[in-house]
């Protein structure tokens, strides 16, 4: 017992440090601390004049360094570890003479952290805070409001501790041997802890603001390190002694997981103890979630200063799901080109890289809402690791540098997909009832001015999609229509019609997304001519033909001015092989009825080639690998044969 009241002792002199250690003729009001009795034991191990200002060289010596937001991450990952017990073991146990039960141990153990605690506590709020007001208001060198939003409520938390929870905690432990329990005392004050979550969210923010205003006032620092420098402040700096109020309640938690395991199995003291232990587990995770939302304000507040702080984008509510670098496919050039995703929980940004990078790093290109967005892999040889995004604003085709790069952003982007359709879903449910419409709503077959298409690329045709005539650079150039992705010419892009994905502002469109937009009549004398035996879709989908890849026809006059072509044996057409110039030609420069054709290997001695011979006529083919030659053969010599597939689920060969 004695030696539990000299460790009480010890802690109330660290306190009357602080009181004695007043720059003489300073007022605090009511907080004032100079009338204390300076009494010979309180000032034993000071110096004369303990508030004396340094030498401005050793001022200089100390360095502030920011607590970074991984290490007040880490502080919810650590509510169960040994480390913290550790951390908080006095520094003189108990001798192996004590013969006390194991949880009183820990209740005093409790008792003392919690004197050194408020010890601590009133360095920050009667020392510190109080110095700077004071030094605040007499020098107007810095502001008053800086002083508070540094120090947040903790004069709050110090009241609290310094007249409840550690007198309730002190007579309960000197009134140990009458009511042997400390669950009902938790229990009543746990619900208070929950203050915390205002100091642990403004704690980042207070570390930022006391290192700029080190280095951006003189008074400010000169305060500061004055008191650093007494042997109150035990030689830490003042950014240490604000993490104390952050670390507080894991210590709780874990010296009362440890009281509950030390209780025997009757003691009446375990029901409360568990019931306050429960208590102490939802203050911390109230203060875990303060951490949280300051880490999702401080990440927004950074993407939207790489963004330029745009007004249309800037949303404290919003949620960000992801970022990063991605590459865009180009519809007109062949190299992809970099870009930037940023991912919310409504919308996904589309940014480029500014060629000037004063403040923002990023420019916003184009806003896609998450309502009504799709996303799907793309199989693209040329691309690998390519998806797709469309939006109503604008459709994306984009490539990852890896598979699961790829998968990882199509998750991320389905996810919020899902979540945005989820909260649309429940809305519907409570504006309709349960009496509400509960029939199935019929599927949009036409989506044509509602969301930005996936424009064709340049490269993938040769011809105008509509009018079958061959592009060239100077009388019959390409052109995009912005309702179907079309590749077209001039002549069937000459027109224009409202498309709602853009606004209602009028676009370029082809004469039929012309027609099905505005309900007008074709034009006299553009009508559709009759489809010519070529003009056959290149049916580059799998499930449309029975066979369909990239082909090098040898010996062939298009051969000198196409390196390959694109070749298919349609499913509704078995019997027929129709050469392209590119995969979405709608036009075949040629077509090859099989029927009686004979297949025999290439006479260059090259396995990827092959010959299709009759009566004179012969074609000479080259894959790209051995087997794909292979299917092709087999394809070629069922049709030559007469072979017609009986149903859409039979066999085929298609690439």
């Amino acid at each position: 017992m004695e030696r539990a009241c000299e460790k009480q002792d010890s802690v109330c002199n660290l306190v009357a440090v602080f009181e004695n250690n007043r720059t003489p003729g300073e007022a605090l009001g009511s907080h004032s601390l100079e009338d204390q009795p300076h009494s010979p034991e309180h000032q034993l191990s000071l110096s004369p004049e303990p508030w004396e200002a340094p030498p401005v060289k050793e001022a200089l010596k100390s360095e502030f360094r920011p607590v970074s937001r991984t290490y007040l991450s880490s502080l919810k990952n650590k509510l169960s570890s040994g480390a913290w017990r550790r951390s908080c073991q006095p520094g003189v146990s108990p001798g192996p003479e004590t013969q006390e039960p194991e949880e009183k141990r820990v209740v005093r153990e409790l008792l003392e952290t919690e004197q050194a605690y408020v010890a601590r506590l009133h360095l920050l709020d009667q020392v510190f805070f109080q110095e700077l007001l004071r030094e605040a208001g007499r020098s107007k060198a810095f502001p008053e409001d800086v002083v508070k939003l540094i120090f947040s409520n903790i004069s709050s938390i110090y009241r609290f501790h310094a007249q409840f929870f550690l007198p309730e905690l002190q007579r309960r432990v000197d009134d140990w041997a009458a009511t042997p329990r400390i669950g009902d005392v938790i229990q009543k004050l746990a619900p208070f802890l929950k203050m915390y979550s205002e100091y642990v969210k403004n704690f980042e923010r207070a570390a930022e603001l006391l290192a700029t205003w080190m280095d951006k006032s003189q008074p400010f620092q000169e305060v500061v390190t004055r008191i650093q420098c007494s042997e109150a402040s035990g030689s830490l700096t003042l950014q240490h002694h604000m993490l104390e109020p952050v670390q507080r309640i894991p210590r709780y938690e874990l010296l009362l997981k440890e009281y509950v395991q030390k209780l025997p199995a009757q003691a009446p003291d375990l029901e409360d103890a568990q019931r306050a232990l429960d208590m102490i587990f939802s203050a911390a995770q109230h203060s875990n979630a303060a951490i949280a939302e300051m880490e999702r304000l401080q990440g927004l507040w950074d993407v939207y200063q790489r963004l330029g702080l745009e007004d249309d984008i800037v949303d404290p509510s919003n949620t960000l799901l992801r970022e990063g670098p991605v590459l865009k496919i180009s519809f007109r050039r062949s190299d992809p080109m970099e870009r930037y995703l940023v991912l919310f929980n409504n919308m996904l940004l589309y940014c480029v890289p500014r060629v000037l990078q004063v403040g923002a790093q990023f420019q916003v290109r184009t806003r896609i809402d998450v309502a009504g967005m799709k996303v799907r892999e793309l199989t693209d040889a040329e691309f690998p690791h390519s998806f797709l995004v469309s939006g109503k604003q604008r459709t994306l085709e984009l490539q990852a540098r890896s598979r699961d790069e790829m998968v990882s952003w199509m998750q991320a982007c389905q996810a919020a997909i899902d979540q945005v359709e989820k909260r649309s879903e429940t809305f519907k449910a409570a504006v309709q009832g349960p009496q509400g419409d509960t029939q199935e709503p019929k599927p949009q077959v036409e989506e044509l001015g509602l969301r930005a298409p996936q424009w064709v690329r340049d490269k993938m045709v040769t011809m105008c999609m509509r009018c079958q005539e061959p592009f060239n650079a100077l009388t019959r150039r390409r052109h995009h229509c912005r309702a179907c992705g079309y590749v077209v010419c001039a002549k069937c892009s000459d027109y224009r019609a409202e498309l709602k994905y853009d606004s209602n502002r009028p676009n370029r469109v082809c004469l039929t997304c012309y027609t099905f937009l505005t309900g007008n009549v074709l034009p006299q004398g553009k009508e559709d001519k009759r489809r010519g035996i070529l003009e056959k879709e290149a049916s580059a989908a799998p499930d449309q033909s029975l066979v369909c890849s990239f082909l090098q026809l040898i010996g062939d006059k298009c051969s000198r001015s196409l390196p390959r072509s694109w070749c298919v044996i349609p499913r509704d057409d078995p019997l027929v092989l129709y050469v392209y110039a590119a995969p979405q030609d709608t036009k075949a420069h040629t077509s090859i009825p099989l029927l009686g054709y004979q297949v025999i290997s290439g006479p260059q001695g090259d396995p990827r080639v092959f010959q299709l011979q009759q009566s004179g006529q012969q074609y000479t083919f080259k894959a790209e690998s051995v087997e794909l030659q292979g299917r092709w053969v087999t394809a070629i010599k069922r049709a030559a044969s007469g072979w017609t597939p009986e149903g859409p689920d039979e066999e085929d060969v298609s690439d």
